[in-house]
């Protein structure tokens, strides 16, 4: 069984919450989001889930920084006064004290650059899966000197990890440096039964089952389907959207994940918050994660992976297959 440090407490108990509260969220007011500057949709749930987590991390860790990916600069402009009173309402459910300019001030703790040792959350990552009623992951990781250390997803329409059922049970991945991978079900019971994951061992790259994402605005579809094509892969790819896909890789119930450069966007640098948690779960699984040219991912160049180009991520003894396809194709 893993350390159960404080650390690994604070992350466990905020990952629950947060979920819990987006949950809430996505059954009330699901259609109520508004559009960043990328394009990329920010709902309710977003703001009030970092305002959250940044709230219980001033209360467990007060001295260690925070880097989320929301900053209350929407939620001030004119016009967005309901979208705020909606934000400070959610989060008030959890913060009884909260009031508009308490929560902009917590959300605006994770707008800063990382320390040697922070946080980093992407308080609903898959945004668009949400909306849908469909996945996404609450993601939270402890990066130490550029290595994380600890890192939980919560996945609320996810049932054992890899089942895509948004009325179940839900489930909470929980990774620890050295400690493995383990799983349990979204519960507020301290007391949960934790689960020890691992990769598929799955070999033959023709058995590979790709991790598909339904929204196609960061990748390149075309060519995931020329490496799937020169991977020999016979199989029907799975399609999810967000970190949820670590899981299904980490239960072993997927082998390869693909986050290539999408032609629309061909300087875009992943962001710190999209990969940290979902990098440790699945290292801890068992299994390999890295960028399209086979370099390690760099947590050290501050909120984006500016030494990486794109990531591969796969059960570990397929990787070298994906990355010769990757350069086979040009990718």
């Amino acid at each position: 069984m893993f350390n159960n440090t404080p650390e690994v407490k604070f992350a466990i108990n905020a990952v629950r919450q947060a979920a819990e509260l987006v949950k809430t969220v996505q059954t009330e007011t699901a259609e109520n989001a508004l559009t960043k500057g990328d394009k990329s949709p920010v709902t309710v749930a977003d703001f009030a889930s970092q305002a959250l987590v940044s709230h219980l991390l001033m209360q467990s860790f007060p001295e260690v920084v925070l880097v989320g990916e929301e900053a209350s600069d929407a939620l001030k402009e004119e016009g967005a006064e309901h979208l705020l009173e909606q934000v400070t309402g959610y989060a008030a459910r959890y913060i009884p004290e909260s009031n508009p300019d308490t929560v902009c001030e917590l959300i605006d703790r994770g707008a800063v650059d990382p320390a040697s040792r922070f946080w980093t959350l992407d308080p609903i990552d898959g945004t668009k899966g949400f909306i849908r009623g469909d996945q996404y992951a609450v993601a939270l990781a402890l990066v130490e000197d550029g290595e994380v250390k600890i890192g939980v997803l919560g996945c609320p329409n996810l049932t054992d990890g890899y089942i895509s059922e948004p009325k179940g049970a839900g489930t909470i991945i929980l990774a620890v440096r050295g400690e493995g991978t383990w799983m349990a079900e979204i519960l507020e019971d301290e007391e949960a039964d934790w689960e020890q994951i691992h990769v598929s061992p799955r070999t033959n790259s023709s058995e590979a089952r790709l991790m598909r994402s339904f929204e196609s605005g960061h990748t390149d579809v075309s060519k995931i389907d020329e490496i799937a094509s020169a991977l020999g892969v016979a199989v029907d790819p799975v399609r999810m959207d967000s970190q949820a896909k670590y899981s299904v890789l980490a239960v072993g119930e997927g082998e390869v994940i693909l986050r290539l450069l999408s032609p629309k966007m061909p300087n875009y640098q992943e962001k710190i918050w999209d990969q940290a948690a979902g990098a440790i779960v699945l290292e801890e699984a068992g299994g390999r994660i890295s960028d399209l040219d086979g370099k390690a991912l760099d947590f050290t160049q501050g909120r984006k992976l500016i030494n990486n180009r794109g990531v591969l991520a796969t059960n570990g003894f397929l990787h070298e297959a994906a990355l010769k396809a990757l350069r086979d194709v040009g990718a």
